[in-house]
């Protein structure tokens, strides 16, 4: 399998629970990278890149941590593009107000 980038969105009460908190400490037994953030319509935007297995366990788990909190959730896969891996790339985002957390 090779790497991807994957954009997930999540509705239901995913907002003021510790979404982005948890998402980032599950994120951390992961070798994936990428940013959570709130959006304005009340859902959750995770953008994650990684091999598609760590980011196919890492929804898992996350799931799992937040499942009573998520009515739905909807996945798309991009290639993969560095941008959010290399360190240059999470320097320029932390230039960007992504109102969000970096995995």
């Amino acid at each position: 399998m090779g790497k991807e980038q994957r954009i997930v969105h999540f509705s239901g009460t995913v907002q003021g629970v510790g979404f982005r908190f948890t998402a980032c400490r599950v994120a951390e037994r992961y070798d994936v990278t990428g940013y959570v953030r709130n959006l304005p319509d009340g859902r959750v935007e995770c953008v994650v890149e990684g091999e598609t297995a760590e980011i196919d366990s890492f929804l898992s788990d996350l799931a799992d941590a937040m499942g009573g909190y998520i009515r739905r959730q909807t996945q798309s896969a991009a290639p993969y593009t560095c941008l959010l891996y290399t360190s240059d790339a999470a320097d320029e985002l932390d230039g960007v107000d992504l109102g969000g957390r970096r995995i």
